[in-house]
Formats: C-alpha cells, structure tokens, sequence
C-alpha cells in the first residue's frame, strides 16, 4: 500500500464512482481499478462494492476508510513539519473557515500575513463551522476561525471577533425610516433566508412565534445572493453587520435593528491543542492575536 492507492481509494469511497475518482486523481479509470485491486491484495479484503449503480464501502473498506483519513492527513502533517525547520515561517497554513468570513472578515489579515509571510502558501478550507471543527480533529486543517460556541475539550477556542446581526432591506422599504423594528412587524415581511449556517438557525429561532403569518420570499445559499436580492427590494434579512458595510455605506442596503432583541455573532479561533502546529500556523495565530480584525473592523 502506497499513499497515492489510498488516496484513490478514499476518493473512489467519497465520490461512490470509479470516473469520477479519476478525474480527480487525474487517472484513468482502468488505473484506478488497478490500484484499488492492488489495496485489496495487500489487505485481503474486499474493500468497495461493486454490485449497483453506485460503490459502496464494504465494512472492511468503512474500517481502512477511517484510518485512511488519518494516515493521509499524518503524513501532510510531516511534510509540514520537516519543512517548518527554519527560523522564518515558510511551507503551508492549512485554514478553515466559512465563506463569508473569508470575504468579509478576514481579508486584511490574509493580506498582512502574506506580506510578513511571502513564503507561506495559504490553503483555506471553506465549509460550515462543524465541518472545519471535524477537519481539526481529524489533523487535516492547523487553524479554524469558526461560529462560537465551541464545546469541545480538546480543542484550544480563542473569542476573537463579535459583529451585529441586523435587519436589512432595501432604502426603498418603508422600515428603512424607523429607528429600529419590531420582530412581529419584521414578520409581515417577505423574509429571505439563508439556506443553512449560524443566521439561518437564528431566523428560524427568532421567527418561529410568527410561523403561520411568515412570507418566505426566498431561500439563498450565500451572502452576496442574499445581499444583491435585499437591495433589490425582494425582501428584508438578518445580516451580520460586516457584511454589508459596503453596500451600507453606498445606500444601497439599509441596516435597521430589531427594537428589544440584541442578535451577535461570534467568532473563535481554534486549533487543537494537543498537536504541535508548525510555525506558519503559529504566526498567523499570532497574528490574529495582535488585534488585526479589530484594526480591519476599524478601518471598514
């Protein structure tokens, strides 16, 4: 067994397809099988089965599964390592976060840590907080920047930025003249969600009173959907704050808040605090410790 087999075959495992896996490896197919035959000799066992439209993990195959993921992100892990010998902080940062925290919170501090760091290759790993929080565990990622709270033990959770979340709307609506709104008056508006994530759990809280007068305009998969459609006069939205500053700022989003409801989202940082992070990972820490995001915020 090689890493580049188990590579395929995880990747076969994932994508329940022996093509599609190729493509991705950039194999053919017949070369995939090849090394997915050779695993299964150097295993005695039947890995993946073939039988139906779609391949399917046997429970041997669920059982190197697992150990496949930990083998694959120990050995990233060395390669780090043994390249994060010198003095200057150089080879890759392996980061998690959502899209809408790379868009619009952390900018700055990727830019201030590129030119401090010009040797350091920035791999950022987009996903839901849970998702990232599974990645750390799993040793594939050094640093997360996810939505608080975080109630794991093993992992180290550092609070480092907290932002409003508002009731946007176009400048056109006739709540964008008040000073702030009643969540039941929110209500009678058509409301665009957010299709999952920290703010569609929110709405789903905040409205849940008012289900059976809620008109849902719409459900959107990003921010920037949900922002050009708000301004667009389709519906009203729960927005952090950050995340429309610039379109806030221009009118053409008006930010309102909700009149006797304080709605915040908060953001960590987190890294497990059992592994040693190379020093790419530590100085990007350090760096976010130095108050960057607050400078950005600042700034913005």
């Amino acid at each position: 067994m090689d890493f580049d087999q188990l590579a395929t075959f995880l990747e076969v495992a994932k994508l329940g397809n022996f093509s599609r896996a190729g493509e991705k490896v950039f194999l053919s197919q017949s070369a995939v099988s090849a090394q997915i035959r050779q695993l299964e000799q150097d295993y005695g066992a039947k890995l993946l089965d073939r039988s139906g439209k779609k391949v399917r993990l046997t429970p041997a195959g669920e059982v190197l599964f697992e150990y496949g993921v930990r083998l694959l992100a120990l050995r990233d892990e060395s390669i780090r390592a043994v390249t994060d010998q010198g003095a200057t902080p150089r080879g890759v940062l392996a980061i998690g976060a959502n899209e809408a925290t790379c868009l619009y919170v952390l900018p700055h501090a990727f830019e201030e840590y590129r030119r401090l760091y010009p040797d350091v290759q920035i791999s950022i790993y987009r996903n839901f907080s849970r998702k990232i929080l599974e990645r750390i565990q799993d040793g594939m990622i050094d640093v997360g920047i996810v939505t608080l709270p975080v109630k794991l033990p093993r992992l180290a959770v550092e609070r480092i930025f907290r932002d409003r979340l508002m009731l946007a709307m176009s400048p056109e609506n006739p709540l964008a003249k008040l000073k702030a709104v009643d969540v039941s008056v929110a209500a009678e508006q058509p409301l665009i969600f957010p299709k999952a994530g920290y703010t569609r759990q929110i709405m789903d809280k905040l409205f849940r009173p008012y289900q059976a007068q809620l008109k849902i305009a719409m459900e959107l998969p990003s921010i920037a959907m949900i922002k050009t459609f708000v301004a667009s006069g389709l519906g009203v939205s729960l927005i952090s704050e950050t995340f429309t500053r610039r379109e806030s700022r221009s009118g053409e989003i008006r930010l309102v808040p909700l009149k006797d409801v304080e709605l915040w989202r908060e953001l960590g940082m987190v890294h497990d605090r059992h592994r040693t992070l190379p020093r790419a990972a530590v100085a990007f820490i350090k760096l976010v410790r130095s108050g960057i995001l607050r400078q950005d915020e600042k700034k913005g």
